[in-house]
């Protein structure tokens, strides 16, 4: 089978699942064949092997029961990067790449030189996709990233070899509990579970990706309280905090902020969409 014939045939049988099922059956078969998708469009006639049928063949069955692509091809693009993931992480999001903008901005504004001096944190880290592009960004701060799940640290680490970064420390624990105690960051930034249980349930979501990074508790906001109540005494002054947050919280954790940094000034960012998703603490 010619790599058109392929692609064509996997998209029919896509169509059950996905909003864009020509891209996604191109996507998969340029990972299998280690091609961008420009040159399976200029070269559809292509012969594939038994071994890269076979294996593509898989990769469309499983993408058609639901698993998302990333999982399957083991890599997502996330800001300026192409990150490792497994399903033992969340598959970073766009909506994401505006915490991390706002992040940069309030960094270049604070130490312009490079981050020059700044202690960043990124709580829940994940794949890394959030720490790893402030210290790519930022290459004279140091940034620490933290995770509860070994696991995920491992892919973390991983990602951080492959991008050759140096200025970047791994913690395995609890929020903010497990960096040392006499750090005091100058910025905090989380990507923290804000899904409501009951509606996790009933989301497709749940059924690949991490519940770990994902549940939030019976209003989402469980771990966001918790990172809030520890946060006043660990954020050095004239700090920031940036807490990326569902469409529905912004007036939720807008008062939550407020109630733990009384003098601060707390803003609501919104995303592409126009909804909000990140919301920021800048103290001092």
């Amino acid at each position: 089978m010619n790599v058109g014939t392929a692609w064509r045939a996997a998209a029919a049988r896509l169509v059950i699942a996905s909003d864009s099922p020509q891209l996604d059956a191109q996507v998969l078969l340029g990972a299998v064949l280690s091609l961008s998708r420009a040159a399976l469009l200029a070269y559809p006639e292509r012969e594939l092997t038994a071994d890269q049928h076979a294996r593509y063949t898989a990769w469309v069955e499983a993408a058609a029961s639901g698993v998302p692509l990333p999982y399957l091809t083991g890599r997502r693009a996330f800001y300026r990067h192409e990150f490792a993931v497994t399903p033992d992480v969340l598959i970073p999001r766009p909506e994401t790449e505006c915490l991390v903008e706002a992040a940069l901005e309030w960094a270049r504004r604070r130490a312009p030189a490079r981050g020059s001096g700044l202690t960043l944190a990124d709580i829940g880290t994940g794949s890394g996709a959030i720490a790893l592009s402030l210290a790519a960004e930022l290459p004279d701060a140091v940034v620490h990233a933290t995770d509860i799940s070994s696991a995920a640290l491992d892919i973390a680490r991983r990602n951080a070899e492959q991008f050759g970064l140096r200025n970047i420390q791994f913690h395995q624990g609890d929020l903010l509990d497990t960096l040392p105690m006499d750090l005091r960051p100058d910025l905090i930034a989380a990507n923290l579970p804000y899904i409501p249980s009951a509606v996790l349930d009933t989301l497709p979501v749940a059924r690949h990706e991490p519940r770990l990074a994902l549940d939030g508790g019976p209003d989402g906001l469980a771990l966001i309280r918790r990172l809030l109540r520890q946060a006043p005494g660990r954020l050095a002054p004239e700090g920031c905090l940036l807490l990326e947050i569902g469409a529905d919280q912004g007036a939720a954790v807008h008062d939550l902020c407020i109630m733990a940094f009384p003098n601060a000034h707390v803003y609501i960012i919104r995303d592409y969409a126009g909804r909000d998703r990140v919301v920021e603490t800048v103290c001092g």
